[in-house]
């Protein structure tokens, strides 16, 4: 996957990403069923759509934990806010 299609994804939100998840995983099945019945001879589609799976699970994966930390932040903040109120 080509870096600006990454990029591309980065920017997307969460649902769209899983959609691409989805489509991808159903192309690599796809795939394998082809290179069984002997449909596909280019064996290094697989590795490369397995590679750009994870790639797009990286991604998903790296979005989780930035939500995660500004709902912390933001939790914290208030928390803060409501400490100094009180004193």
């Amino acid at each position: 996957m080509k870096i600006k299609d990454l990029k591309d994804i980065r920017t997307k939100e969460m649902k769209e990403i899983r959609n691409l998840i989805g489509k991808k995983k159903i192309e690599l099945l796809e795939l394998m069923v082809k290179i069984k019945s002997g449909g596909e001879k280019n064996l290094k589609k697989v590795k490369n759509l397995r590679k750009d799976i994870a790639q797009i699970l990286t991604i998903k994966r790296e979005k989780e934990l930035t939500e995660k930390e500004t709902e912390m932040e933001k939790e914290k903040s208030q928390k803060n806010k409501s400490v100094k109120k009180t004193k």
